[in-house]
């Protein structure tokens, strides 16, 4: 991946998204819309690590996403702890003020040990924008 393409990605990903998430639980496939931000080669989620979506993550955490800005791609889903633990407290800084049109509408319950931060970190995406294909491999 070279800087245009993240150049790209920041200015289309880097703020409140949509994007489906795709799981799987004993060969059946399951996708979910979320909000999510992007920054540097990942999604990111708040999330209630409760949900079939997490606990999907927690067998399988390869995961497919999509969004409806021509882009979709394969990545590994992550629970990387409670949005106030202190080791998130710079990126839940980050998430709050990218979801703060809805975050303290009741949705999300800083005092639940369960909510959490979920990270899928991409493998690999196709991006289409302005006429170009892009093949992205962020293993490399």
């Amino acid at each position: 991946m070279n800087n245009d393409v993240e150049k790209i990605l920041d200015q289309k990903f880097g703020y409140d998204n949509l994007i489906s998430v795709a799981t799987v639980d004993e060969n059946t496939p399951y996708v979910r819309t979320v909000n999510s931000y992007y920054e540097n080669g990942a999604f990111y989620t708040i999330t209630h690590a409760l949900t079939k979506k997490m606990k999907q993550i927690e067998k399988n955490p390869k995961v497919a996403i999509c969004s409806n800005d021509w882009f979709c791609g394969h990545g590994i889903g992550e629970n990387i702890g409670h949005i106030c633990d202190e080791k998130n407290a710079e990126l839940a800084s980050k998430l709050r003020a990218v979801f703060a049109e809805w975050y303290d509408n009741g949705h999300t319950n800083e005092n639940d040990p369960n909510t959490c931060i979920l990270k899928i970190r991409l493998t690999d995406a196709v991006l289409y924008c302005d006429g170009k294909k892009y093949d992205i491999n962020f293993n490399v």
